[in-house]
């Protein structure tokens, strides 16, 4: 079985039944052998759909469903799953029938996977609210961990890398070879270690480093050789003094977004927002947001899907403006100064975009344009 990584911050993963992911109203596809499981401990008596769903079918059948798909689960008027038990906020399914009866997608979320020839690599989505917890804590370094206690050798859904495909792009007219861009990965998450430093210094050294590890050639020295004679400073760089140019990665981002899934616009007042309640208490969180900025330049689809290097770059910069813009709407609505749950929400909803809207390749392709 193919060696597992994940960061060491979601290493010890573990649900805390916040029902988030069974109450978002989004389409959610059964397979073929878990619906006629479900059906039959249904037909049996083994399972029951929620309290106050009674007479509701609990899938929706049709000849439009996604390939591979028998059904979806139904879900309430409030979007919730009509196998959420809204009391004690578990999935009855998971509670009577244990894991293997989930669908896919019930029982891979919020894990984020690649899988490529150097193993696999289980990032989190931080919609789930556990996994963006774990942005705050202070009790582990941020690093790359092998053998993860939180994700034993399993076939994670994801996005699966094969032989015969090529390994990412140095840059649009040069392939790299893994092992260079493990180098790569392991050292944008290096980058993120200090978790005091201001995270517009990280991310200007990462494009910085990003640049001059492009003009490598092959030579005498390996691309691995390369990325470890980079640099050892930071780029000194100050905290974004309005919220412009991270709207203008936010509507970059929801471009990506398929049309019927797109949020309604909702930006009035959000300058003055950031400005009066963001920008502030910015400096107080440095650290979750370099640990949001690790959790992205690690597992990264953008690295199979983009052009390059500085396409790797120009995402992290991307979600970092999004939960600008989304720390600002919170604090609007909130009517309050930036805090920890604000921020936390904040980065719920970015990932939300990013994760769940947007289409990755079509993402790829807008930051691909940063490549020359």
């Amino acid at each position: 079985m193919a060696k597992v990584r994940s960061l060491s911050i979601h290493a010890d993963y573990r649900c805390r039944h916040s029902g988030q992911c069974c109450s978002t109203n989004w389409d959610v596809p059964v397979e073929l052998p878990v619906y006629k499981a479900l059906t039959d401990a249904l037909a049996s008596g083994r399972l029951k759909t929620a309290s106050g769903t009674d007479g509701r079918s609990p899938f929706v059948l049709g000849p439009d469903l996604p390939e591979d798909t028998a059904a979806m689960f139904e879900r309430t008027d409030e979007g919730h799953c009509v196998f959420l038990e809204r009391s004690s906020r578990l999935c009855i399914v998971h509670r009577d029938l244990g894991e293997s009866a989930l669908a896919a997608t019930c029982r891979h979320f919020p894990r984020v996977a690649i899988h490529d020839r150097r193993g696999t690599f289980v990032a989190l989505s931080h919609f789930c609210p556990t996994a963006a917890s774990m942005l705050f804590r202070d009790d582990v370094p941020v690093a790359i961990v092998e053998d993860p206690s939180a994700f034993p050798p399993a076939d994670y859904e994801g996005l699966d890398v094969g032989d015969e495909d090529l390994p990412p792009l140095l840059h649009p007219r040069m392939l790299m070879d893994l092992d260079g861009y493990s180098s790569w990965e392991q050292h944008m998450v290096q980058r993120c270690q200090d978790v005091t430093r201001v995270p517009e210094s990280i991310l200007a050294t990462l494009r910085r480093d990003a640049a001059l590890v492009a003009q490598w050639k092959p030579g005498t020295a390996t691309l691995s050789e390369a990325i470890a004679a980079l640099p050892g400073d930071f780029i000194d760089a100050a905290p974004v003094a309005d919220l412009e140019s991270s709207l203008e990665f936010f509507h970059e981002a929801i471009t990506a977004v398929p049309e019927e899934f797109r949020p309604d616009p909702d930006e009035e007042g959000l300058e003055e927002a950031f400005a009066s309640d963001v920008r502030p208490g910015w400096p107080r969180f440095h650290a979750p947001v370099n640990r949001y900025i690790a959790a992205k330049a690690f597992a990264s689809w953008t690295a199979y899907q983009g052009r390059g290097l500085a396409t790797i770059v120009r995402g992290i910069d991307a979600a970092v403006a999004l939960v600008r813009v989304e720390a600002a709407r919170q604090c609007r609505d909130a009517r309050q100064p930036l805090n920890a749950d604000l921020l936390l929400e904040a980065f719920r909803s970015a990932d939300f975009i990013l994760n769940h809207l947007a289409v990755g390749e079509d993402l790829a392709e807008n930051w691909s344009r940063v490549e020359r």
